[in-house]
């Protein structure tokens, strides 16, 4: 054990992505705090995804609670890898936490809250869910905009309502993400940034159109 948190820090991405990988293998609950931490500084990605898989592996007992707490920490990277990992787990306990940090300042907390709460909310509350997200409707660049997307689409029908009334906004890019969102759920296998142009570019027309008119 002493081998592998040593080389979790180490200062190749490769001998950093075998520890990570060693930790998984051999599942030990001792490492779960040094795994809970290394996601928190970690630069590289593909050693941050074998670190959550690490900490999948091991009893939930030993990692759920501590990933809820790493949700307060003032590091952005803590809260979003804590969020990612939290959802690949499922374990329901981390669905009020996750639900916090749907409008966190930060852009992909943002996204992974999204991602999260989608993903363990209960049945319940899935109406509150989207109707939460809908507020974030046209935030961000294309790839935030389809991580919402994806999020509102995975609530299923319970999201119609709110897209609906988002799609009669005043703002034009709250209209075009709620019209391509609607697209994506009706058929996910459509292309969403083309969805989301088109979706922009009828909206843009239609600014224009009720300039003209005077509306």
């Amino acid at each position: 054990m002493t081998a592998t948190k040593n080389n979790l820090a180490a200062p190749t991405s490769s001998d950093r992505l075998h520890a990570a990988l060693t930790a998984g293998t051999y599942p030990d609950a001792r490492l779960a705090d040094t795994l809970i931490a290394r996601c928190a500084v970690e630069p590289d990605f593909y050693v941050r995804d074998m670190l959550t898989w690490a900490l999948c592996r091991l009893p939930a007992e030993s990692t759920v609670l501590r990933l809820i707490r790493e949700l307060g920490s003032d590091t952005a990277q803590a809260r979003s890898q804590a969020l990612h990992t939290l959802s690949k787990i499922g374990d329901p306990r981390a669905w009020p936490a996750a639900a916090a940090l749907l409008h966190d300042a930060d852009d992909e907390v943002a996204r992974s809250a999204w991602r999260a709460a989608a993903a363990l909310v209960p049945a319940a509350e899935k109406p509150a869910l989207a109707a939460d997200l809908a507020t974030a409707l046209g935030r961000g660049d294309h790839e935030m905009q389809r991580s919402l997307s994806r999020a509102l689409a995975g609530l299923g029908e319970v999201a119609h309502p709110v897209l609906n009334a988002a799609a009669t906004s005043p703002d034009p890019r709250v209209r075009a993400h709620a019209e391509a969102t609607g697209q994506l759920y009706e058929d996910p296998d459509s292309g969403f940034a083309s969805a989301l142009e088109i979706a922009n570019r009828v909206a843009a027309l239609g600014a224009v159109q009720r300039e003209e008119a005077g509306c």
